[in-house]
């Protein structure tokens, strides 16, 4: 079975081992494939495990000896799982595997804007707290999270992680989600829409990214939000209206931007959150703790493996 791994450098840019992925087959590894390099480096494969490479449909349909694709990651947009379901290819994303490693990014961006304690150690480094006339010293506004309205939209197994950690902040946490009240965890108030936004000092974007989550945050939705609400992003990118949202950040009604995610990846050089004031954004790396990986990489061969037993997993 001949095994193609068509970006690999995402999930292990070296400190993993494809070693077990490589027991249960003809195994090749490339860190990235252009377009122009993917028909020549698929044609033979029977099995494709791809991140972000994308296999379209007409991709899929030039690849006749295609049995299985498996995706490494939970999204699974860069496959058209229609023309993969039509050809009876399985396709397989990895669940769950980096839902504590996200949360805690939420907070680590959250800590970020309240605490601003990497601002503190680089301007001690510059003498800022040896100069001062008194034992402290700050020169930025510095805010207690308990007691605070966190607001989660989407309780998945992101946004529920995330709710307790808030929990354990003491903020009351509200949250928007299809599910019933009473599937939520203990202490979490589900409410509307609206009410989350005109309610929270604080919004974290949890939610799948489809046609009427796509720009949920915009202008219209940001005017109902607080005078100075902090809005986290760890979803997907194309959740909020970046245009939007910066000028909501240079008018001040947005207090602060966090976000781990962008519409385009890598983003371009004119993105205007990347110089809109008050904006804290990390390269799409709260899901790359070493442990995440780890268990990203393990999930992947445990799909491939259940595949070739005629059992497959996690199948989407």
């Amino acid at each position: 079975m001949k095994i193609t791994v068509l970006d690999g450098h995402g999930l292990n840019p070296g400190d993993l081992s494809w070693e077990d992925l490589g027991k249960l087959g003809e195994l090749t590894v490339y860190d990235r494939t252009s377009t122009s390099e993917l028909m020549d480096r698929a044609k033979d494969s029977e099995i494709l495990i791809t991140n972000k490479t994308v296999l379209d449909a007409d991709t899929i349909a030039s690849l006749p000896k295609l049995k299985y694709i498996g995706v490494l990651a939970t999204g699974y947009n860069v496959v058209d799982i229609e023309e993969a379901h039509k050809r009876g290819i399985v396709v397989t994303n990895i669940p769950s595997y980096s839902t504590m490693s996200v949360a805690q990014r939420v907070f680590a961006l959250l800590l970020a804007v309240t605490d601003r304690t990497e601002h503190y150690a680089l301007e001690n480094r510059k003498g800022a707290w040896n100069r001062s006339k008194d034992f402290c010293w700050w020169d930025t506004p510095l805010t207690e999270l308990a007691g605070k309205k966190f607001g989660i939209v989407g309780m998945g197994n992101i946004g529920k992680a995330v709710s307790r950690i808030a929990l354990a902040f003491d903020m009351e946490v509200l949250a928007y989600s299809s599910k019933d009240a009473s599937e939520l965890p203990s202490g979490v108030v589900k409410v509307s829409l609206n009410e989350l936004y005109h309610d929270c000092d604080i919004i974290s974007l949890h939610c799948p990214l489809t046609p009427s989550t796509k720009e949920l945050i915009n202008n219209e939705t940001i005017d109902k939000m607080k005078d100075g609400v902090i809005l986290i992003n760890t979803g997907r990118g194309p959740l909020v209206n970046e245009k939007d949202v910066a000028e909501a950040l240079e008018k001040g009604k947005i207090g602060a931007f966090c976000a781990d995610v962008l519409s385009s990846e890598p983003p371009s050089a004119d993105n205007p959150l990347l110089t809109a004031p008050n904006t804290y954004i990390t390269p799409h790396i709260a899901w790359a703790t070493k442990e995440a990986r780890v268990r990203l990489m393990n999930i992947a061969v445990a799909n491939v493996e259940a595949f070739l037993d005629g059992a497959p997993q996690n199948v989407v």
